[in-house]
């Protein structure tokens, strides 16, 4: 065996999975077709601290382009909410070198620049067909995003619901003051069908403006158009210049599905792991499984089911919730989303803690206290539409 894990594409979930693997004994190879880390850059590039600290990582200033507050959520009228938390504008090429590096001094092997062609099981392992020859490895871990094709070939669906994922164009833009505020914006309605619209300022002159659609097609830009017009108007802009875009998906509900098999586990987008921070988490499970799996000798789907066993006891109740408030939101007008907004108008919603059960439950008491009627919006789920 050239390795004991290949790990396939260098997202933040399967750097994780090759740094811990790697850093608990394991040979492993990290492959990934982009000529470098961070090229080209992925358009994600935001996050919540709340979120990063799942991964029990610390947040390095040396990838933040600037450091924000929190973020505003608006409703079709206008109405908005704070959530008040750190948050910060990513570097991403910096964010994605700085874990490569992370990965490598642990001992991985990270190849860039090749693309992996197919993947062939064999007594005892694995066959990496590559653009460079070919790698025999013990087990395998997928991380080469939402469109996994070598989760394809290997005949497994890791998204459970595949056209529920939000399709997406970002645009870097420039104009005067455009990056200074300190809160993302993020605005809801049916301007956006299944998610949101996006301001995020990062700095000076400079800010994105992002739109995610479900279920209208992979090509949002008309979506997008209309947003940027509206976003003039509602900032007094006569000028907006755009330096750049971007298209891409978030499986922000797409649920993961078959993410194990024998001598496989798939992490991060391409199992629906939506978030940079929860996909490190993610591959960090993945990666620790998959050192006991080599330790032991075993690369059964039984034994590496324990990486979806330990996911699900982290994520899949907040997953779940996640996703029926998100398909209630695709399903409801723009006067039920403004109803349910001025439930939280005035409400400290830095207090919302404990498990996501557990925060369902204190939202579900604030709606009943501030406005009993609204919950009636919530029938927008059993819609057929």
């Amino acid at each position: 065996m050239d390795a004991d894990i290949i790990v396939i594409g260098a997202s933040p979930a399967g750097v994780m999975a090759a740094r811990n693997a790697s850093a608990k004994g394991s040979k492993v190879i990290l492959l990934d077709k982009k000529e470098a880390a961070g090229v080209p850059p992925h358009p994600a590039n935001t996050f919540f601290k709340g979120m990063f600290d799942r991964a029990g990582e610390e947040v390095d200033q040396s990838y933040i382009i600037k450091n924000l507050k929190g973020a505003y959520i608006v409703a079709p009228s206008g109405k908005n909410v704070i959530f008040e938390g750190d948050a910060y504008f990513l570097d991403r090429k910096k964010f994605d070198e700085f874990y490569v590096r992370q990965a490598a001094e642990a001992g991985a092997d990270v190849r860039f620049g090749i693309e992996v062609l197919n993947v062939l099981r064999t007594d005892g392992g694995f066959v990496v067909s590559t653009s460079k020859g070919k790698i025999k490895c013990k087990l395998v871990i997928v991380s080469d995003g939402i469109n996994s094709r070598i989760s394809a070939l290997l005949g497994m669906k890791p998204i459970k619901y595949p056209n529920d994922i939000a399709w997406s164009l970002e645009a870097e833009i420039e104009a005067e003051g455009i990056g200074e505020p300190e809160l993302f914006e993020y605005y809801v309605g049916n301007h956006a069908p299944g998610w949101k619209s996006t301001y995020s300022p990062c700095g000076g002159n400079r800010a994105t403006l992002g739109m995610y659609v479900r279920r209208h097609g992979r090509d949002v830009s008309d979506f997008f158009n209309d947003w940027l017009e509206r976003f003039k108007e509602l900032k007094g802009l006569d000028e907006v210049r755009i330096i750049s875009k971007s298209v891409g998906g978030d499986p922000i509900v797409a649920i993961p599905g078959d993410i194990v098999a024998d001598g496989v586990m798939v992490v991060g987008g391409s199992a629906a792991q939506s978030g940079i921070g929860y996909g490190m988490h993610a591959g960090q499970i993945c990666g620790d499984v998959a050192v006991d799996a080599i330790a032991k000798d075993d690369m059964s789907k039984s034994f590496l089911s324990e990486y979806r066993k330990k996911w699900n006891a982290e994520y899949r109740t907040e997953y779940y919730l996640g996703r029926f408030a998100m398909e209630t939101l695709r399903k409801m007008t723009d006067k039920e989303i403004d109803g349910m907004m001025e439930v939280f108008e005035g409400e400290d919603l830095k207090v919302l803690g404990g498990s996501p059960f557990n925060q369902a439950l204190q939202v579900s008491k604030m709606i009943l206290k501030n406005n009993p009627s609204s919950i009636l919006s919530y029938r927008a789920i059993f819609r057929n539409k």
